[in-house]
């Protein structure tokens, strides 16, 4: 087994004292800052996008079982915004600035925005973009790796949440005729 080095106390406090104004960003930051800005950016635009969607579905829900999916689109879209709002917090931590313009947000976005004609629909479409997230965040997750472990476990965590979100999806289309 390989030891890792350690800096010594000297060259740390030295280290930290150039470039502070970069704040969190120190010279041990590994990844490519301008490529993770970019990356969060677009999974910020996916989860505005996906607050909006969830956001009309919950109004827009008809049937005889939209009361308790309407609720949970409701939940969701709530849950999607705080996604959205770690991300943007993240990006300004790495020095770069959240990409909010609605001009863009769609062209950004892994996800689309689709209205859904009926509540089938809805449920289905949500899915579909939570299996988007899923797949883009595992491959964030993988191309961050050891690089940049603060933004991994960030996404890690919101992964998680897709995935409950997804699954719970998948049981409202059993209950839910097409």
């Amino acid at each position: 087994m390989t030891e890792a080095t350690l800096t010594d106390t000297p060259t740390l406090r030295a280290q930290a004292r150039k470039h502070v104004e970069d704040g969190a960003v120190t010279a041990g930051y590994a990844a490519d800052r301008e490529t993770v800005l970019k990356l969060l950016n677009e999974a910020l635009a996916t989860e505005l996008v996906c607050v909006l969607r969830y956001r009309r579905h919950h109004f827009m829900a008809r049937g005889i079982n939209s009361k308790s999916i309407a609720d949970e689109f409701l939940v969701h879209s709530n849950e999607e915004q705080g996604h959205a709002d770690q991300l943007a917090e993240r990006i300004v931590q790495l020095g770069g600035e959240p990409d909010f313009s609605p001009d863009t947000l769609t062209s950004r976005s892994h996800a689309e925005y689709v209205a859904g004609a009926s509540l089938s629909d809805m449920i289905r479409e949500n899915l579909v973009a939570e299996r988007i997230a899923i797949d883009s965040y595992r491959e964030l997750i993988q191309y961050l790796d050891k690089a940049d472990p603060t933004t991994g476990k960030l996404i890690k965590e919101i992964l998680a949440v897709e995935e409950q979100h997804a699954d719970e999806l998948a049981d409202f289309l059993v209950d839910v005729p097409a």
